[in-house]
């Protein structure tokens, strides 16, 4: 890592905070109220006088440039960013523009261009790259405003600047760093003690680390120069940041899913190390319970085939994550960058600089100062996450992408950006996602028809969005209902051990007033099988249960056996027993296949490709179904074999 690992200060700040700011928020910078925040111990007293000091000083910045033309990845990396630096030379300054009630795109587009240019300045010294990072600085710090209405416009603006004018300090006019101040100040600072638009302040997801990770790198970039002002926004960050952080506890899956944990995550490290840098403390924030860990879940979360179990308003693409380069130094564990320098070799130095990670400087800032050429994740090949959504992962190995991998999870549709998908799984063999998620739908094509899409009751419009109901995901439906919002699915059980390890899910929570147990359990048979295990007690007698899974396989049902088909591969389904219910051959219920087609609508997204395979079970007069489905690359003529009461699998309880 290319700043030294200071000794930490442990900063005795208050961690109380009142929530009503009062009529002077938006009064000159040196009358800032008092009441925004606890009186405390200057935060500013150990800044770092000289610039640069986010992320690395000059020292840093000269012995970096040795190690790249010592290390050809690293070299690769930097080339990539230069000529990135070369593309924006070459790009009309950024315009205020809205999509909806976002600025977003804009925000997000100022941090690659202005992150490449000012990295670019200080490996080349060429001025031409400074010049343009201040013309892009210059133009948008003359935007009547940074959308402070949706505060992580601002946030993912203000971090933008905040970097440029730090790494481009000696290069910018006396002129320019006052424009560029004033607009920190006036269109991030000062908005972010507004009550009518900062309630992120308080929230326990990633608007809280990306607003405040944001200011935080802008106030200690200015804080010399500005430092009224910056003392409150680093007051305000350290009394509030315990709230983002909260949801890594206890073993750091994010409850928002892998693709939100690495945007929280990325201003969180940006946060964090940017505090190590300028002030030489970190605020014991890297301590906090499950936040170092959570470069396992996010790594854990990643298929065989490279893939991300997509819960939550999430995308199976896996993206390139620099923050991971700074878990991987600060655990001593280069190999939780397997899957990311995977990604270097075939896709991501190849990319276009638009569809490029945003961040992707840090890629060699944070470079370890040892790597591997073939790191490997010193991780469980089974694991489990608790937490509010907590998951479970089994898988067969972590260099063979045709090795098995199941993940499952419970949860509550009552989390942020979640869905109704308690008791659902992605699975994977031989290099192929079988059972898939269809993550997440554009927010903008769903709000701009006037759907209400983040209100999380019971009857809220966010349910009729079809990829984010049950109906859409591999988990169970029972009369055709949605899952409860107020309900929240355990991972009860779970074992490690061979030669069949396990987990059950209970759902029952999730199904209040449709049923009374309802308990998933997943267990890998062997190598290339798992069985999937569901009992339910307490049904109506005569309600339907709807077993599904959604797939882009080519699939043909016959009985009860599915055959799916992709990229020359095969995989066999197979229900295995219903013991309960089933009143002869004739009654057992038969796979279906259909188009996974929403609601005729004006708002719901399409699924071309997506095919769902089912299983109909009728609950008999005691209310009670057991049944198993059986996923392999054989048939499987001795299933009912396979099959004993989820009481009876041996494990202890988490």
């Amino acid at each position: 890592m290319i700043f030294r690992k200071p000794t930490t200060r442990i900063l005795i700040l208050a961690v109380a905070f009142i929530s009503s700011f009062g009529a002077r928020a938006a009064e000159p910078t040196d009358t800032v109220n008092a009441q925004n925040t606890i009186a405390v111990p200057d935060p500013l007293a150990n800044l770092r006088p000289k610039h640069p000091r986010l992320f690395a000083n000059n020292a840093d910045w000269d012995e970096l440039k040795g190690r790249i033309s010592a290390d050809k990845r690293l070299a690769d990396v930097n080339a990539v960013i230069i000529a990135d630096a070369r593309v924006c030379l070459r790009l009309r300054p950024l315009e205020r523009h809205l999509i909806g009630r976002r600025m977003l795109a804009v925000s997000r587009a100022l941090v690659p261009r202005i992150l490449s240019l000012s990295y670019a300045w200080r490996v080349t010294g060429e001025t031409e790259f400074a010049r343009r990072a201040e013309t892009e600085m210059l133009a948008a710090a003359a935007f009547t405003d940074w959308n402070p209405s949706h505060f992580l416009d601002v946030a993912e603006a203000v971090a933008a600047l905040g970097i440029g004018y730090d790494w481009c300090y000696d290069a910018l006019s006396p002129e320019s760093r006052a424009t560029i101040r004033r607009a920190l100040v006036e269109k991030a600072f000062r908005p972010a003690f507004d009550p009518a638009v900062n309630n992120w302040i308080h929230t326990t997801n990633n608007w809280n680390q990306v607003c405040l990770g944001g200011l935080t790198v802008a106030a200690l970039a200015i804080g010399d120069e500005e430092p009224v002002i910056a003392r409150e926004i680093l007051n305000l960050a350290h009394a509030n940041i315990h709230n983002g952080l909260a949801p890594y506890e206890p073993d750091g899956v994010y409850p928002e899913g892998p693709s939100y944990w690495a945007y929280g995550t990325s201003y969180q490290v940006l946060m964090i190390a940017a505090l190590e840098s300028a002030l030489g403390t970190d605020w014991d924030l890297p301590r906090s319970p499950g936040f170092l860990a959570s470069a396992s879940f996010v790594v854990q979360a990643t298929g065989a085939t490279g893939r991300l179990y997509n819960f939550s308003d999430g995308v199976e693409r896996a993206g390139h994550e620099p923050a991971l380069y700074w878990f991987a130094e600060k655990l001593h564990d280069p190999g939780l960058l397997m899957f990311n320098l995977r990604l270097l070799e075939t896709s991501e130095l190849k990319r276009d600089f638009e569809s490029r990670n945003r961040f992707f400087p840090f890629t060699a800032l944070w470079w370890p100062a040892h790597l591997p050429e073939n790191p490997v994740p010193s991780l469980p090949l089974r694991w489990t996450g608790r937490g509010k959504n907590p998951i479970a992962v089994f898988r067969g190995g972590w260099t063979d992408p045709d090795a098995i991998y199941l993940a499952l999870k419970g949860g509550s549709a009552g989390l942020n950006h979640a869905h109704m998908d308690a008791g659902s799984f992605v699975f994977e063999l031989d290099n192929v996602r079988w059972a898939i998620d269809l993550g997440l739908q554009d927010y903008e094509s769903i709000e701009s028809k006037g759907i209400d899409l983040w209100s999380r009751t019971q009857n809220s419009q966010r349910w009729r969005v079809y990829r984010l109901n049950n109906y859409s995901h591999s988990t169970l439906t029972i009369d055709g209902q949605l899952h409860r919002v107020d309900g929240a699915a355990t991972i009860m059980r779970f074992s490690a051990k061979d030669p069949q390890p396990f987990a059950v899910v209970d759902l029952s929570p999730v199904f209040q007033g449709q049923a009374v147990v309802v308990h998933r359990g997943f267990k890998l048979l062997d190598a290339r099988t798992v069985l999937i295990q569901d009992e339910l007690r307490g049904l109506k007698p005569g309600a339907v249960v709807h077993w599904q899974f959604p797939t882009r396989a080519k699939v043909a049902v016959k009985g009860n056996t599915a055959s799916l088909r992709e990229s020359g591969r095969m995989l066999q389904v197979n229900l295995v027993s219903d013991i309960e219910s089933a009143a002869g051959p004739s009654r057992m219920p038969v796979f279906t296949s259909a188009p996974a087609n929403p609601p005729v609508d004006n708002f719901n997204a399409p699924n071309p490709g997506v095919t769902l395979v089912g299983l109909d079970f009728t609950a008999p007069e005691n209310g009670t179904l057991r049944y198993g489905v059986i996923f392999s690359d054989e048939a499987q003529p001795d299933a009912e074999n396979k099959l004993t009461p989820l009481e009876s699998w041996a494990g202890a309880y988490r």
